[in-house]
């Protein structure tokens, strides 16, 4: 646990080292409130990637090339039977990840150099200037992959998880500063009574985020259990099978990803308008404000696509097939389910209807600080990526508090929760 916290304490130093040649503040100010894709890369760097320091691009390399391997591994045959050699297997595949997370790297740093270029952020010009800069992001990446592989080695818990828990975490300062703004805001208004109703409003604010991480809590580890028999069988002397067993599904199987996926879907007409700023009072301006995260059309299209990227995400993830086909070879089957297509069938209905209801899930999360904002008539533009930080907070502490359970328990101890 020292090495963990070690670890993320050299991590969190990293991402508050400046680099050389670049305007900072002028990039914070751009980017904040903007509602684009660079502000949600922001909250999950925690807001590295506004200040422009080392860790700028933070774990987002790593992440994405995982997804694309993901996909890789169920498109090209090659990968997915390298997936299925076991430990062997899976060693090449996180080789091949790593490599692509350093590519992704590279041509991501030169895409960040190219916008502060052309927005007037770096203080100085040039080739050399430009090697460095990119160098250090290329550099800061590959240096967070090997942390995160040493907390993996060394330490307790998923490495990359737990630093990108960590970013979320960092940003809680500005929550507590956004509480503290509303009582002096009302006090400057209302004196007193103004400072009333604002420790009123901080404590409905605070009781609601607590309701809102319990529901969180209880939908991530609520699952659908289908039983499962397996049959008696005789091998030699000995009688194997006859046991109950179930196959647990779980209520939001596919996670945070959902989430992610529509998040840079509805975020691309903000980014493009970062890139290329539309002239004022155009129709492009009318355009993009209309598609922003202030706007009701973001917010059903962004629930729209929750759902679809829900059952894309485990359609490519889970297959019925191959899950009914190996407890057919095990023995094993549904009770009042044939063995075979049945039970595919029977596993597919099953997983169409959790899935609905964990996209539902992953709405209210994610559509809900939407729907305040825009109520509220909020600035905060954090609040449109507010639901993804906290599934992705609440599911890193979750795996970690049952790593450290199953550390104690290898070693005899009662647990760590009792």
């Amino acid at each position: 646990m020292l090495f963990t916290l070690l670890i993320l304490l050299l991590y969190r130093i990293g991402a508050v080292m400046p680099v050389p040649f670049v305007d900072s503040d002028g990039l914070s100010e751009l980017i904040s409130g903007s509602g684009s894709l660079f502000q949600y890369l922001n909250i999950l760097s925690g807001e590295a990637f506004s200040r422009a320091t080392l860790f700028a691009l933070s774990v987002q390399p790593y992440i994405t090339a995982q997804i694309i391997m993901q996909l890789l591994t169920i498109a090209i045959p090659a990968l997915e039977k390298m997936a299925k050699e076991g430990e062997e297997g899976q060693k090449k595949i996180n080789k091949i990840t790593r490599y692509g997370a350093v590519a992704l790297a590279l041509i991501t740093a030169y895409g960040y150099y190219m916008y502060m270029r052309n927005n007037n952020l770096l203080i100085e010009r040039g080739v050399f200037q430009a090697f460095v800069i990119i160098a250090c992001y290329v550099a800061g990446a590959s240096l967070v992959i090997w942390l995160g592989d040493q907390i993996d080695k060394f330490g307790i818990g998923g490495g990359i998880n737990l630093m990108l828990f960590a970013n979320i975490v960092s940003s809680g300062s500005s929550i507590a500063g956004m509480l503290i703004g509303f009582v002096q805001s009302n006090y400057a208004t209302r004196g007193a009574v103004g400072v009333l109703l604002g420790v009123l409003l901080d404590l409905v604010i605070v009781v609601a985020m607590i309701a809102m991480i319990v529901f969180v809590v209880w939908v991530t580890n609520s699952e659908r259990r289908i039983p499962v028999q397996y049959a008696k069988r005789v091998v030699g002397r000995k009688m194997y099978g006859g046991q109950s067993s179930n196959l647990p599904i779980k209520l939001n199987m596919a996670g945070v990803m959902p989430i992610i996926f529509a998040n840079s879907v509805v975020s691309i007409p903000a980014t493009i308008a970062m890139i290329f700023p539309p002239p004022a009072g155009s129709f492009r301006e009318k355009l993009v404000n209309f598609l922003g995260y202030n706007s009701w059309f973001y917010v059903v299209v962004f629930f729209i696509l929750i759902i679809l990227f829900a059952y894309f995400y485990i359609a490519i993830s889970f297959n019925p097939v191959e899950v009914a086909n190996n407890l057919k070879k095990n023995g094993g089957f549904v009770p009042g389910i044939r063995p075979g297509r049945p039970t595919s069938d029977f596993i597919t209905k099953v997983l169409n209807r959790i899935t609905l209801i964990g996209a539902f899930f992953l709405d209210i999360v994610a559509v809900l600080p939407l729907i305040v904002n825009i109520a509220t008539r909020s600035s905060i533009g954090s609040l449109a990526f507010g639901g993804s930080s906290l599934l992705i907070a609440v599911g890193v502490v979750l795996e970690t508090a049952r790593n450290i359970e199953a550390q104690t328990t290898m070693r005899h101890y009662k647990g760590f929760l009792e």
